[in-house]
This record gives C-alpha cells, sequence and structure tokens, in this order.
C-alpha cells in the first residue's frame, strides 16, 4: 500500500458484497483496496445456505474461496484492518485512516460492511446461536424441517412465525413477555395450532450447541431442538450517516440499482443496503451490480475530462 497511491475505489467490507463487488472491479483492471476486519455477521453459523454451488459451505471456506479467485488479479488489494474514519477532501477524493493510522486515498467508496445483530435477552442464547438458534428459516429451516421448533421473537413474531411454519407444523412461538402480536395475530396463530407462550424465559437448556429444551421462569421447561429469533440489528459504524447518504424505508442506505447512494461517488452493497431480503446471494449480487455501477462511472468520467 503506497502512501501515494489513488486508488480507483476503496471497499470497506470483505463479505459476499465487498468480495463480489472487488471480483468485478478486478476484472475490469481497476485499482481497488478492500479492508475486512474478519468480524462478519455469519462467523458463528456453521453452513451458508441458499448459494447456488456452495449450499452447505462453511462461511470461512466461502470467503478463502472469494480471497483466492480475487488473487487473479493483481489490481485488487487486500488489507485486515479496520477503517475507522472517512473524510472528503473535495469533490472526487475521500481520504479513509485506519485503525493503525494508515491513510488511503481514493475515488470512490463501496460501503459493504454488513450489520450487527444483537440477540434477546435471554441467558444463555449465545451458546447455542449459529448451531440450533438461528436468525433466517431460509438459511436453516431445512435443516430442521417437521422437528419441535420455536420462535422467540419480541418484534415481528407474528411473520417469522408464519414463515417457520413452512418448515415444521410442531411450531410454539415464545413472546419473552415482550412479544407483540395483535388479538387477530393470536387467532390466526391459534388457528393453525400454534400454541403461544408469554411467560419470561430464564434459560435455555441443551449441550455442545444443541438446544434440548427452553425453561421458563417458573421452572417449567418445554422441549424444542432448534429455534428462530429476531434479533434487532445496527450497522457496525456511522460512515453512511457521516457522509450523509441517506436511509431506505427499512432503515438501510438508500441506492439506486447500481449501489449509488445520495451521495456521489460513494455506493452501498449488502446487508447494509438491501436489509431485506438478507441472504448472502442477494448480497453478492449487489456488489456485483454495485461494482457496475462504479466502473460505469468511472469511465464517463475519465471519457467527459478534457484534458
Amino acid at each position: 500500500m503506497s502512501d501515494n497511491m489513488l486508488y480507483e475505489c476503496a471497499i470497506i467490507g470483505g463479505g459476499p458484497a465487498g468480495l463480489s463487488a472487488a471480483l468485478v472491479l478486478g476484472r475490469a483492471r481497476r485499482r481497488v483496496i478492500i479492508f475486512d476486519n474478519n468480524h462478519a455477521r455469519n462467523r458463528v453459523t456453521r453452513e451458508a445456505h441458499g448459494f447456488l454451488t456452495r449450499d452447505g459451505i462453511q462461511p470461512a471456506e466461502l470467503r478463502r474461496l472469494g480471497h483466492e479467485e480475487i488473487a487473479n488479479y493483481p489490481s485488487v488489494e487486500f488489507h485486515n484492518e479496520r477503517i475507522v474514519s472517512i473524510e472528503r477532501l473535495d469533490q472526487t477524493h475521500y481520504e479513509l485512516m485506519t485503525a493503525s493510522g494508515k491513510i488511503i486515498r481514493t475515488l470512490k467508496i463501496l460501503l459493504a460492511v454488513g450489520l450487527q445483530d444483537e440477540q434477546p435477552n435471554i441467558p444463555g442464547i449465545e451458546r447455542f446461536y449459529g448451531t440450533s438458534i438461528f436468525s433466517c428459516p431460509y438459511c436453516d429451516g431445512w435443516e430442521f424441517r417437521d422437528q419441535p421448533l420455536a420462535v422467540i421473537a419480541d418484534k415481528n413474531v407474528f411473520k417469522l412465525a408464519a414463515e417457520v411454519y413452512t418448515w415444521s407444523h410442531d411450531l410454539i412461538v415464545f413472546t419473552n413477555g415482550e412479544g407483540q402480536l395483535t388479538g387477530e395475530e393470536r387467532k390466526k396463530l391459534n388457528a393453525k395450532n400454534i400454541q403461544i407462550v408469554d411467560d419470561i424465559i430464564s434459560g435455555l437448556e441443551g449441550e455442545n450447541g444443541q438446544l434440548k429444551s427452553i425453561r421458563l421462569e417458573d421452572g417449567t421447561l418445554i422441549d424444542r431442538t432448534a429455534a428462530f429469533s429476531s434479533p434487532l440489528w445496527s450497522h457496525p459504524n456511522h460512515f453512511a450517516e457521516d457522509l450523509g447518504c441517506e436511509p431506505n424505508q427499512y432503515g438501510g442506505i438508500l441506492t439506486d440499482e447500481y449501489g449509488r447512494t445520495t451521495v456521489w461517488n460513494v455506493y452501498a452493497a449488502g446487508d447494509s443496503a438491501n436489509i431485506v431480503p438478507s441472504q448472502l446471494i442477494v448480497a453478492a449480487g449487489s456488489g456485483s451490480a454495485a461494482a457496475i455501477g462504479i466502473n460505469g462511472d468511472l469511465t464517463n468520467e475519465f471519457f467527459d475530462r478534457v484534458d
């Protein structure tokens, strides 16, 4: 990384969105630098699903393969560092600072940092999350089809329960004393023989990440082999807000179909932009689209410039 190097694009985030963008931009012979601190949202998940030709792959292996493929394109640099600040120097240049104090100058920025999850306030949930407690039934429902399942949520309870019912009719909804269910939603769930438990959850029973039962505050144990929760999410940094990017209706970063945000030369892709649906293959596709937008804009700017 040269102190005098001006990169055409700096990618912040090395998940499916950032890697896909780096691949497309590398093939377009663009000078790209990608930053990743290996703190991916799905790092606790043993298998990733729904990614065509890679169904069931370990997330770390997917990233390794991505790095291996992108290594064929010498104009792309990888750095295992965290960006701590972004400053706009003028209409076309940005300056990024890493946690170690290095300064990087770039024409364009792609924000592909993903999201950060905060699990429901249930003692011990971290012991099971990613192994038998998950957030997305599309990603992990098949492996637990027709088993005794639980939905643990305080927001979007009905939506999540209705989705999980697709994979198993042996379903109990736990609101943990905080869930937001309307009377009409309760009627609909009861009509499908879905039990609703409003008691506080005091703990989870099981070994080696495998859920066995859910313990209520009064000591009652309810056997369940897996659960789906609805975690709260947040952006892992404030770069989009600091740069002035407008949010979309879901709280993500507003973009057009090519990843352009409302701030010129700043692009976004992946979960932090899409919010929903939150899928690896969707994130990868949005990264590819953003790269095409970035390359197209660089090309147009070059031909519009009169030297």
